[in-house]
């Protein structure tokens, strides 16, 4: 992941030597290379010295083969991706000479079998840039760069990457049958073009297919299927029939930008189920982990909801590698949190190769945000300063009722946190009483040195399982 601070094998191993070629005989010799597009499309080129080629370079070939401006050549980025791992490249990675080490990335960075690793082969994909921020992306008017964003926001939302409630996905649905299919179309061609299509062409595919068992999913799905496009067409109806597909396009980004992880990299990791029962068994949970300019998202990819969600001015973070063998990797993400109705810090630890990858991203995307945040300082203290209305002084406490009251009313949606469900560890003083902990935002709170603004966090000995 571009932001990281390991660094990939600079050479393949002996084992993937012996699986690969050499690269020298592809350093001078013109090669064909297939760049994939999210929908599956392909951009063929014919690039000289493959083997040393960097991503900067082929970006160079691919914008102009896509016609994409300069304007936008930020918004998206190189990855390899396959089912086992999604990194996405830095301008210096040299795609092919990656591609040989593949092998050697997926020992260190997955927990696939042998076997699975020895089959597993990445391909070369043009995508959203994880940096691009999203207010770029609403000023975007070339049509090519709006169809690339769209195709894969919208994958995004039909394989339950990004958890939305009915109402998101309802209208995200009606927009892209707008865009697929037309706009001002009569009932009865709507549906049969639906139909044709088929609604997981539309809508989540765990939405069409719903929760129930295999026979309970037998009886109900045609009555369900009647029920969702009844749905679409109604939201359908509201879609102005007089909007050109640049707008349905930015109307479709702007619904996806009110999800939090919009954008998000994902890694792949477990976390540890709540103690259950008598025997008090717990086990571990496969989870998710979204992480954009926004801040980080821990996701529930079997139940498709967020089970945390933290602004990096709301966590604190760390990284720790295996003590001995048979040891995880753990990201550890800090938080404030309640206990009793006693404020208290909980640690959430999440079990994953990927947790170097994440630690790093994590750093480079507070960096980027403080850099951001400097410059808009800046720019505001030329400006004029403003005043606040005395009625508005000393409103805080009005304010926490209404971000209590809003919590309340959002308990059942998707993208609500769920503190509750989750296993951590809350800072305990002896054991006796809760230690209060204000703890630097935004930083590691293990061994990373704090910038001179933090206040350092000591993790006492005392750890309870809470």
């Amino acid at each position: 992941m571009e932001g990281d601070d390991c660094e990939f094998p600079s050479e393949p191993s002996e084992h993937s030597r012996s699986q690969r070629g050499s690269v020298a005989s592809s350093v001078t010799r013109a090669q064909d290379v297939l760049v994939y597009l999210v929908s599956d499309s392909a951009v063929h080129l014919c690039v000289e010295g493959v083997g040393g080629v960097c991503v900067q370079e082929l970006g160079r070939n691919v914008r102009e083969a896509l016609n994409i401006p300069d304007s936008a050549q930020d918004a998206f980025a190189f990855w390899l991706c396959s089912p086992l791992l999604e990194l996405q490249l830095k301008p210096k990675h040299q795609p092919y000479k990656l591609c040989r080490q593949w092998q050697d990335l997926l020992y260190r960075f997955t927990e696939a079998s042998t076997e699975d690793i020895s089959l597993d082969e990445p391909c070369l994909q043009y995508r959203r840039n994880v940096f691009y921020p999203r207010s770029k992306e609403l000023q975007v008017e070339d049509e090519g760069v709006l169809r690339l964003l769209y195709d894969e926001a919208k994958l995004n939302i039909l394989e339950g990457r990004y958890p939305c409630d009915p109402e998101h996905w309802v209208r995200l649905g009606a927009l892209a049958c707008a865009i697929e299919l037309g706009i001002g179309l009569q009932e009865e061609k709507l549906v049969a073009a639906i139909r044709e299509k088929k609604l997981s062409s539309f809508l989540p595919a765990h939405v069409v297919l719903g929760s129930g068992g295999f026979f309970s999913t037998l009886r109900t799905r045609g009555g369900r299927q009647a029920e969702l496009e009844q749905n679409l067409l109604q939201e359908y109806g509201t879609v102005s029939a007089n909007q050109d597909l640049p707008t349905l396009f930015r109307q479709y980004l702007s619904t996806c930008h009110t999800l939090p992880y919009y954008g998000c990299a994902f890694f792949m990791g477990e976390i540890d189920k709540p103690a259950q029962g008598i025997l008090h068994r717990g086990g571990r949970k496969a989870v998710s982990v979204g992480i954009s300019l926004e801040g980080v998202y821990v996701i529930d990819m079997k139940e498709k909801h967020v089970l945390l969600g933290l602004r990096f001015s709301e966590l604190s973070w760390d990284h720790s590698y295996p003590e001995t063998e048979g040891d995880s990797h753990i990201l550890w993400l800090e938080f404030d949190g309640e206990e009793a109705g006693m404020p208290v810090n909980k640690l959430l630890k999440i079990y994953s190769k990927q947790a170097e990858l994440m630690s790093g991203l994590i750093e480079f995307c507070v960096e980027l945000r403080a850099v951001g945040e400097a410059a808009a300082a800046a720019a505001d203290g030329e400006a004029s300063p403003s005043h606040t209305p005395a009625g508005q002084v000393g409103s805080a406490e009005q304010a926490r009722e209404q971000r209590r009251q809003r919590k309340l009313r959002r308990q059942s949606s998707v993208v609500c946190s769920r503190v509750h469900t989750l296993s951590t560890i809350s800072y305990v003083d002896d054991g006796k009483e809760i230690k209060r902990l204000k703890p630097k935002r935004a930083a590691s709170f293990f061994t990373r040195q704090a910038p001179p603004t933090y206040s350092t966090v000591q993790v006492t000995d005392g750890l309870e399982q809470g």
